[in-house]
C-alpha cells in the first residue's frame, strides 16, 4: 500500500514556550484523556509546550482586534466579508434559541436535536465573533444564552454519526466558550456556570471523540478535541489531539494527504468530503499557531499539497490519482467527480501565501474566486474567511 509513514516531526515548534495569560473563572482542566484507540506504534510526540494561550480556538486576541479595527475603518477586504458575516441568519442577536435538548442523536433515524445543536453553535460562535467586532452587548447576551442553555441540558450525544456530531459540534461550541470566556463583558459568567460549560465537554463531547477513527471520521474527532482541549485549559488533553495528528495509524496528516502529490485519502470518495477534511486540518493547524506550533508547516507543508492538488482539479485541471492511497478501510478505484468549492480557502490562503510567502496558485485562484468567502456548509467549518482569516 503505498502510503506515508506517520512523522514523528522532532521540531514542530514555532515557539517552545508561551507566557501563561491571565486565565479567568472556570478554566479548570479536564481530566487527561485515556489512551489513544487505534493509535499507531510511532513515537509520541508533544507539543513541547508548558501553557496554553487564550482565546486560542481559531482566533487570538490580536486576530479578533484585527478584525474590529479593520471592519471599524471600512477596510478591504474584511469590510466586504463583515458584510456578508453580519447579514447571515446565525450572527443575528435576534437569534431564537433552538436547544438546549438533553439528547442529541445523529445518523440513526429518527434524528432527535441534531439539527437544533449545529444551529445553535453557529449562532453562539457568530454572535460571539460579532460581540468582539461591533461590542454589541446583545450579541455577547446570545451567545451566553446558547452556551449556557446546552450546558444547563445536555447529557448524551448518540448514534451512529456521534463522534462526527461530538467533534464538529463540539470544536465551534468550543470556539464560542472560548471567545465569550476570555472577552465577554464582566460578570458574564459565574464560576459555577464555567464549570458546567467544562464538565459538559468532559462528560458528552470527550469521551465520543477521543477514539480518533479512520479517515475524515476521525479527523471530526481530533478537531473537536484539540479544540476542546484549549478551551477547557487541558494541556494533557490538547496534546493527545496533537500526538494523534502526527501519529495516528488513520487519521495522521500524513494518513490524510499523500506526500508527493497531495491527493486526499478521500478524494476518490467525493469532493465535498475531501474538501471538509482540508477545512479541518487547516483549522487545527490554525489553533496550532496561535499556541506557538507550526502545524502548517508539518511534513514540508503538506496541508498546503492538499489544498493545492483539490484545487486543481476543481477548477478542471488533471490531477494524478492514486487508488491504492485511501481510508485505512476504504479504497476508491477512480477519482471522484468535479463538485463546488467550500468555504474553506481563505484560512489556507492567508496563511501559507501571506503569512508564510509560500506559492499557491490553485489555492489563491480559488480563495479569490469566493472572495468574500461565506457560510460555510451545515456547521462543518468557521466559514466567512475573508472576514476571520484576512491578513
Amino acid at each position: 500500500m503505498n502510503e506515508p509513514q506517520p512523522t514523528t516531526n522532532t521540531s514542530p515548534n514555532r515557539r517552545r514556550f508561551l507566557k501563561l495569560t491571565a486565565v479567568g473563572a472556570g478554566a479548570a482542566g479536564l481530566a487527561g484523556a485515556g489512551a489513544l484507540a487505534g493509535a499507531s506504534q510511532a513515537a509520541a510526540v508533544t507539543s513541547g509546550l508548558t501553557a496554553l494561550t487564550h482565546p486560542g480556538v481559531l482566533h487570538s486576541r490580536a486576530d479578533l482586534d484585527r478584525m474590529r479595527s479593520k471592519v471599524a475603518a471600512g477596510a478591504s477586504p474584511w469590510i466586504g466579508g463583515y458584510n456578508v458575516f453580519a447579514a447571515d441568519f446565525f450572527s443575528s442577536s435576534s437569534y431564537v434559541v433552538a436547544g438546549g435538548r438533553a439528547t442529541v442523536t445523529r445518523g440513526t433515524s429518527p434524528e432527535s436535536g441534531n439539527m437544533e445543536l449545529w444551529y445553535d453553535c453557529n449562532a453562539a460562535y457568530q454572535n460571539a465573533l460579532m460581540w468582539y467586532i461591533t461590542q454589541d452587548t446583545a450579541h455577547a447576551s446570545k451567545a451566553l444564552e446558547i452556551i449556557k442553555s446546552w450546558t444547563n441540558a445536555l447529557q448524551t450525544i448518540n448514534g451512529a454519526d456521534a463522534e462526527l456530531a461530538a467533534g464538529v459540534y463540539g470544536a465551534k461550541l468550543a470556539a464560542a466558550v472560548e471567545i465569550m470566556h476570555y472577552t465577554g463583558p464582566a460578570g458574564s459568567w459565574t464560576q459555577s456556570e464555567l464549570d458546567a460549560t467544562v464538565a459538559m465537554f468532559k462528560n458528552v463531547f470527550v469521551p465520543l471523540i477521543n477514539i480518533y477513527g479512520d479517515g475524515g471520521y476521525g479527523l471530526m474527532g481530533l478537531k473537536g478535541m484539540m479544540q476542546i482541549a484549549v478551551a477547557c485549559n487541558d494541556l494533557t488533553l490538547f496534546n493527545d489531539a496533537y500526538n494523534a495528528f502526527y501519529t495516528n495509524s488513520c487519521c495522521a496528516l500524513t494518513k490524510l494527504i499523500q506526500s508527493g502529490t497531495g491527493q486526499c485519502c478521500e478524494s476518490g470518495r467525493d469532493q465535498a468530503h475531501t474538501q471538509l477534511i482540508l477545512g479541518s486540518l487547516a483549522e487545527i493547524c490554525q489553533t496550532g499557531w496561535i499556541q506557538g506550533l507550526d502545524m502548517f508547516g508539518a511534513s514540508n507543508s503538506l496541508l498546503l499539497s492538499g489544498y493545492e492538488y483539490t484545487a486543481k482539479y476543481n477548477l478542471g485541471n488533471s490531477v494524478p490519482y492514486d487508488a491504492t492511497f485511501g481510508r485505512c478501510n476504504w479504497h476508491w478505484s477512480s477519482l471522484s467527480a468535479r463538485d463546488s468549492f467550500r468555504t474553506i480557502y481563505e484560512i489556507a490562503y492567508n496563511h501559507y501565501v501571506k503569512r508564510a510567502g509560500k506559492s499557491a496558485p490553485y489555492t489563491a485562484q480559488v480563495a479569490s474566486q469566493l472572495r468574500p468567502e461565506g457560510a460555510p456548509f451545515q456547521c462543518d467549518h468557521p466559514g466567512f474567511g475573508t472576514l476571520l482569516f484576512s491578513l
